[in-house]
Parts: structure tokens; C-alpha cells; sequence
């Protein structure tokens, strides 16, 4: 395997921006890499323009001419669950069409970096309920969890990394997203580890997300990792 899930503790904790981060990382590596965002929703407009915030952030950044085919498969205008706001169009999520287009991409790039949608148990479908974590599952790919570093993530964090585990489901590693420096920031973080011993990368928080370029992971415990387990299987 070439390739990883970037999953959250929940929904808005960073995951398009350490998607795209990674990317431009792994692509300064000189490695053909794609994010692939299986559904996304919420359509925004912009003086009478609508656009994806997600994919949006990967083409504006990548340092490789992206395939929008590639891309994204589903593209829903509610800011919703993906299962209500595929229903709310008449649609449905066909899961076996995103495994397909997984297998596609791992064939077609060195490195595919599918991001997913809010946390691990966000349905994509009903009444059968296929979550997201169910799509992980089947994909047979490792992950790379997103987190706060707010007050909660402790929680929060150690309950995704519970249900990875029990599903046998690799963490490449950790990245805490938002960090201002507070002592108890700095104390949620190291009780995480002190639980998961696992790499890692810590993102403060950053006044405008056209900064996101400017900070580099590659001194992180969490990209030799990355880096060290692509570069072992080519």
C-alpha cells in the first residue's frame, strides 16, 4: 500500500487542510500524488459563483495539475450529513463506486490520499446505514487522524482511535490541528500520547488559511513516518 485515509475526530477540525498540506509535502518528493474526496458537501457561492470548499483547496495549492474526475465523485449542495444531502437531491451514495474508484487511483498514482467527510460514523447511506468508517474498512487503507487541541479532544480522540483499533484499522499518526500553545492545549496532547505513543504533528492555529503552505511537517515524527513507509515500498 501507497496510500491513506486523513480522517477526524469530527467535522471542521482541519482535514481538507492537512489533505492538502500532506499532498504538497509528498508531491515535493517528487511522487505522483491525488486527494481524493469520495463525497463532499455544502456548495458554497461566492458573488454568483459556486464552487467546493474542499476540492477547491486542493487545486488552488497542488503542485500537480489535479484531475477533477479524480477528485471527488460526490458533490452534494446541503452543508449536511452525506446520506441527507444526497437524499435531499434524489440521490444515493453508491458505496461500491467509490471502492472502485479508490482502486482506480492506487493504480494510477504513486501516493492517493482520500480524505473523509466529519467523523468516523457519518453515514453515507440509509436506512442500511453504511458509515464511513465502513468505506475505511473495506479499503483496506491506513489512516491519518486530524484532531483538536481544544478542550474535549481527549475524549474525543482516544474514542476514534478505540473504534480504528477495534476494526484493526492502522493510525500512521496523529496531527493536532489548531494549537495556540495554552498549558492545557499542551496537557491534552501529551495525555493523548501518553495513551497512543504514535507519530505526530502539531499545526498551530493560524490566522489565515493561505498560511497553511507555510508551515512545514516535514521535521515531524509524523511525516518520516509517512515518508519512511512510502519510500520502503517503492
Amino acid at each position: 500500500m501507497r496510500h491513506f485515509w486523513v480522517v477526524g475526530t469530527d467535522t471542521d477540525v482541519g482535514k481538507t487542510m492537512v489533505t492538502t498540506m500532506l499532498m504538497c509535502h509528498l508531491q515535493r518528493q517528487g511522487l505522483q500524488v491525488t486527494p481524493y474526496k469520495p463525497v463532499q458537501t455544502g456548495e458554497v457561492y461566492e458573488n454568483g459563483h459556486g464552487y467546493y470548499h474542499d476540492t477547491a483547496m486542493y487545486e488552488k495549492h497542488s503542485l500537480q495539475k489535479l484531475q477533477q474526475e479524480h477528485i471527488n465523485s460526490y458533490s452534494l449542495k446541503e452543508a449536511a450529513s452525506p446520506h441527507y444531502a444526497a437524499k435531499l437531491e434524489g440521490q444515493s451514495i453508491d458505496v461500491k463506486e467509490l471502492l472502485q474508484q479508490i482502486q482506480f487511483l492506487q493504480d494510477a498514482y504513486d501516493i492517493v490520499i482520500c480524505e473523509g467527510a466529519g467523523g468516523l460514523f457519518v453515514p453515507f447511506t440509509a436506512p442500511n446505514g453504511t458509515t464511513l468508517l465502513d468505506v475505511i474498512v473495506s479499503s483496506k487503507l491506513p489512516v491519518v487522524l486530524v484532531t483538536r487541541t481544544s478542550l474535549g479532544t481527549i475524549n474525543h480522540t482516544l474514542l476514534t482511535i478505540e473504534a480504528l483499533r477495534a476494526r484493526q484499522i492502522d493510525i500512521l499518526g496523529i496531527v493536532f490541528n489548531g494549537d495556540t500553545g495554552s498549558s492545557i492545549e499542551q496537557d491534552n496532547i501529551q495525555t493523548i500520547l501518553q495513551y497512543y505513543p504514535i507519530p505526530y504533528a502539531i499545526i498551530p492555529q493560524l490566522k489565515d488559511k493561505s498560511q497553511l503552505m507555510d508551515y512545514a511537517m516535514t521535521h515531524t515524527t509524523l511525516f518520516e513516518r509517512l515518508f519512511h513507509y512510502e519510500s520502503s515500498i517503492n
